[in-house]
């Protein structure tokens, strides 16, 4: 008897968690279930830690976890959807070395996640870069690193400040943590190149909205204006950006910052997977109902990023698109698919939120466990035991990791592994890097920014 055929796509919080809770009911080969996992990478990542990576506090490895080796009982397929044909309940995906494929289905889970939220901003798209997916954070971080060192070495005042100065746009969760620890990473750079004199890093948060953090309570919001502020950080709020360069940004209050680095991270919008599919959607978001299927199609679910869920706590809203959202309705959708398959009953979404951690860098955080508002020690000790308890892998490595920056100096050195024009800011698949002749890959041609004659940070962020 063939065994029923589950499809998740995409391997972030919610699919990973979908996969790991279908996996027991996928137990041995003469199991129930056939689960199969397709996503580009073969590792899920922990997007919460992943401003420590670019700031030099943890490894890239450290916030990610093997998908082959926490998910025994599921079959990884490495590659990229295409399209979805809903009516012949097939998969078409595109693989790493340019193969393709097809995968049958009996029930599908969409958790194929988010990328990069673009705006109409002239120059955006060439001068700036996300911060969604472990390339951009390499990338951030070397970039960073090298325009400290040739800042050190520039007999030009005004070239040095410009190359010292850097701007991240959107004061949410991810902005607001590349910031601080952006302003840490530089300082300790800074110091490292005691021959030139007053040379200091400037980091400005610009976003739209009258407050950073302007989603979460209004303490956690001060807490982190606080911090930031005491650091030097400059905050920009209801300011926006009217134009990008290639030697600064222009705001909207008609300031011309001088720049070489534009940090993205304005928001993120769905994968666009399923626009193609003529279902219900809701701001580019899968409508799904309280089980997390789509209406009109029960073969298929749809979870994280890339559906709207209805918020059974706040009737008639859905829920924000959060990881811990994700995680959550990762095992609803798992347990639920199951329950399609006649194992276990279905079980409507249900979650409140426990409390947010915000991460400052070194000892300081701002988090709200259960509505306790913290801050300070206290604060930054919540949020890593967290992370922590949160991780499905690496615990002890990213420890050791967070002890070894306690007692050592970073390294500030540049590996040149990922290039500006292998990350652009206008991608489908943050999660991989650009590289020439693959495809959807092509190679960097005349209307597409490519690796440049001088250093490839030269021009571009």
């Amino acid at each position: 008897m063939t065994r029923p055929r589950v499809v998740i796509v995409g391997a972030g919080f919610a699919g990973y968690r979908a996969a790991q809770t279908l996996s027991a009911p996928a137990r041995g080969r003469s199991g129930p279930l056939d689960v199969v996992l397709l996503n580009p990478t073969d590792y899920f990542l922990y997007l919460p830690l992943l401003p420590q990576v670019a700031a030099g506090v943890l490894e890239p490895r450290r916030v990610t976890v093997s998908l082959t080796g926490t998910l025994p009982r599921v079959r990884l397929v490495l590659g990229e959807a295409d399209g979805i044909d809903l009516d012949a309940r097939t998969v078409r995906y595109t693989g790493p070395e340019g193969d393709t494929g097809t995968l049958s289905y009996d029930r599908l889970v969409l958790a194929a996640g988010s990328v990069n939220k673009l705006l109409p901003i002239p120059g955006v798209a060439e001068h700036a870069h996300g911060f969604r997916g472990l390339p951009e954070a390499l990338y951030l971080r070397d970039h960073v690193t090298r325009q400290v060192e040739l800042a050190s070495a520039d007999d030009d005042p005004a070239t040095a400040a410009a190359r010292c100065t850097f701007v991240v746009v959107g004061a949410g969760y991810t902005g607001t943590e590349v910031a601080a620890h952006g302003q840490l990473f530089t300082d300790a750079l800074v110091r490292g190149q005691p021959h030139r004199t007053g040379l200091w890093p400037r980091w400005t948060l610009v976003d739209i909205a009258p407050r950073v953090l302007p989603e979460l309570d209004e303490r956690l919001s001060r807490t982190a204006d606080r911090v930031l502020r005491q650091r030097g950080v400059e905050i920009r709020t209801g300011t926006s950006v009217k134009e990008a360069t290639r030697d600064g940004v222009l705001l909207s209050d008609g300031d011309l910052v001088r720049t070489r680095t534009l940090v993205w991270c304005v928001g993120v919008r769905p994968d666009p997977l399923a626009e193609g599919l003529g279902l219900a959607m809701e701001q580019g978001r899968l409508l799904v109902g309280p089980t997390l299927q789509v209406p009109g199609r029960p073969e298929v679910f749809a979870c994280g990023d890339a559906a709207a869920v209805p918020d059974l706590e706040k009737p008639g809203g859905y829920t924000p698109t959060t990881a811990q959202h994700a995680w959550r309705q990762g095992r609803t959708a798992g347990r639920n698919v199951a329950a399609s398959l006649g194992i276990g009953d279905p079980r409507p979404y249900r979650h409140r939120d426990l409390g947010f951690v915000v991460d400052l860098g070194g000892v300081k955080a701002a988090a709200n466990p259960y509505g306790i508002p913290l801050s300070g020690p206290a604060a930054g000790a919540v949020t890593r035991g967290y992370h922590l308890a949160a991780m499905p892998g690496n615990r002890v490595r990213v420890a050791a990791d967070w002890l070894l920056d306690a007692v050592l100096p970073r390294q500030g050195v540049q590996l040149g592994l990922v290039r500006s024009w292998s990350v652009p800011l206008d991608t489908a698949s943050p999660e991989t890097a650009r590289v020439p002749g693959r495809p959807g890959h092509p190679a960097p041609g005349p209307s597409q920014p490519g690796p440049p004659a001088q250093p490839p940070v030269e021009g571009t962020p």
